[in-house]
């Protein structure tokens, strides 16, 4: 790289960049201080911002996304209908509860625990193929993924033995939890930083579109053949066929590559790969460690709020409301066209008026809606439930990218993704107990998801945001030529983010790569 590679760099941009490096945390009570002040003032885009925005752009969702090309919605397609895939496979249990618990003469209680065992084992797979996606590329661990889901959801409708359906779905939950943060790095990888928000809400939604893909197959397929249950593991088994031919062809993302060449260069000043990804892992854990342990806390409440309002409401409604067939997929389908719909519009929000603040107003919407929702079930209840549960679900993906380590973005989005879901793996079966005990599946519900909201929205609050940093890293590279050289010049006049004419005026000099 040369001098003149970054003469586009203006003083705005070094400002704007080092707003988004993230340092290791300083615990002098100044620091403490004035984090816990701008905990507050940190809930709203300053105006300077926002007028850089028009009204059509904030109003209209869709904008920000004609700035896509071909090649970044081909990617982010692989990751969408993967991700959505995933989470059809997922629901599907969750839909045959009863169906499956009265085929293997077992209890509602029982069969909640393979939703459990998913959920618990889900970390296993992210830190597998998150750190083989981040080291020799994330193609052949989404091929990987996909073909092992087809083949456990065939095994799946041939199981006899309750313990045959426990050791299928744990084998389930290691193949699921690989494929969450590849997905999500293929999705948003590429993607221009306007239509982020709106990608991250589209991507996390493929969660509620497969939800409401299972529910249709559900009453198409289950409701209408002899195997029942057993017919939708088998067909949900065909169709990422397409998906794995699809992906294929299909080298990795741009990012992916300007970031495997640097991580090459590394690997071969060391004379190996493990140790550079050891090094770069180091160095990650030094500055990002709060935030890692932050995002932990954080992704566990949101688990505990998707799981615990979704997994056993198809059994509230035909165990406690004694809804038939075709009204409780109304009620379903509604829930998640809600989920759908809240993704859209709070993703796209976050960008303009914040992350935590995005998700702060999805689950004060949630939390208005607990009791309707609960005790007086409804396709209108459960679509603005579930309008503000995924709704701030949606924000998710983006928020925890921008939070990661640039060179671990999908193993550390991925295994913390799930870290969350081992410490809300026992939701549902929790909120079976307590259902035994109190006999009122509305009235647990109520008090398992407000709890949650309660303690999400604290934890929300007094968390850290990253909103508009970059994805890739290209731009640290830029910013590093400017560092060797003011080293090579022996520039004394500059302070970090504080880059002078001088600089930027400065003649061509080589740097060495």
């Amino acid at each position: 790289m040369t001098a003149a590679d970054t003469h586009s760099i203006t003083s705005a941009d070094v400002q704007e960049h080092n707003r988004h490096i993230i340092r290791p945390p300083k615990f002098t009570w100044p620091a403490i201080r004035k984090y816990a002040i701008t905990r507050v003032t940190s809930l709203w885009v300053g105006w300077d911002e926002l007028k850089q925005y028009s009204w059509h752009e904030v109003l209209n969702p869709f904008e920000p996304l004609v700035e896509m090309n071909l090649h970044q919605w081909n990617f982010f397609f692989l990751g969408f209908w993967a991700w959505t895939w995933d989470a059809l496979d997922f629901f599907v249990t969750s839909l045959n509860v009863s169906n499956i618990a009265e085929d293997l003469d077992s209890t509602v209680k029982d069969v909640s625990w393979g939703i459990t065992l998913v959920l618990m084992l889900r970390t296993v797979g992210a830190l597998i193929f998150g750190a083989i996606g981040d080291t020799y590329g994330r193609k052949w661990p989404y091929i990987i993924n996909l073909s092992c889901l087809m083949v456990i959801q065939i095994g799946t409708g041939f199981v006899t033995t309750f313990q045959q359906f426990l050791g299928l779905r744990a084998l389930f939950g290691v193949a699921m939890g690989g494929l969450f943060g590849i997905c999500a790095a293929e999705a948003l990888g590429d993607a221009p930083k306007k239509a982020r928000g709106v990608l991250s809400g589209i991507f996390q939604e493929g969660y509620a579109f497969g939800y409401l893909l299972a529910v249709v197959f559900q009453r198409a397929i289950a409701d209408t053949t002899e195997k029942t249950w057993r017919s939708v593991f088998w067909f949900s088994a065909g169709p990422p066929i397409i998906l794995i031919i699809w992906r294929f062809i299909n080298p990795e993302t741009d990012s992916y590559q300007r970031q495997k060449e640097r991580f090459d260069q590394g690997a071969v000043q060391k004379n190996s790969k493990a140790a550079e990804f050891k090094s770069q892992a180091k160095k990650a854990l030094n500055q990002y460690w709060l935030i890692i342990v932050y995002l932990i806390f954080l992704m566990a409440g949101f688990n505990f709020s998707s799981h615990g309002s979704q997994d056993l409401y198809p059994t509230m409604l035909t165990k406690q409301y004694h809804y038939g067939k075709d009204k409780s997929t109304v009620v379903n389908v509604c829930a998640n066209l809600g989920a759908l719909a809240g993704g859209i519009v709070i993703a796209h929000l976050s960008t303009f008026i914040g992350r935590r603040t995005a998700i702060l107003i999805g689950n004060v919407i949630a939390g208005i809606m607990i009791y309707f929702w609960a005790f007086h079930p409804m396709w209108i209840t459960a679509f603005f439930m579930q309008f503000g549960i995924q709704g701030s679900w949606s924000v998710v993906p983006i928020h925890l990218s921008e939070l990661s380590p640039p060179h671990f973005r999908s193993f550390v989005s991925g295994v913390l993704y799930q870290l969350g879901n081992l410490v809300s793996s026992a939701s549902s079966t929790i909120e079976a107990t307590i259902e035994e005990q109190i006999h009122d599946y509305g009235k647990t519900m109520a008090i398992f998801i407000g709890a949650v909201l309660a303690y999400l929205m604290f934890v929300v609050f007094i968390g850290p945001e990253n909103r508009g940093a970059e994805l890739g890293v290209e731009r640290d590279d830029e910013y590093s030529a400017y560092d060797s050289d003011r080293e090579d010049r022996g520039d004394s006049d500059l302070e970090e983010g504080n880059i002078t004419q001088k600089t930027l005026e400065k003649p061509e000099v080589e740097h060495k790569e």
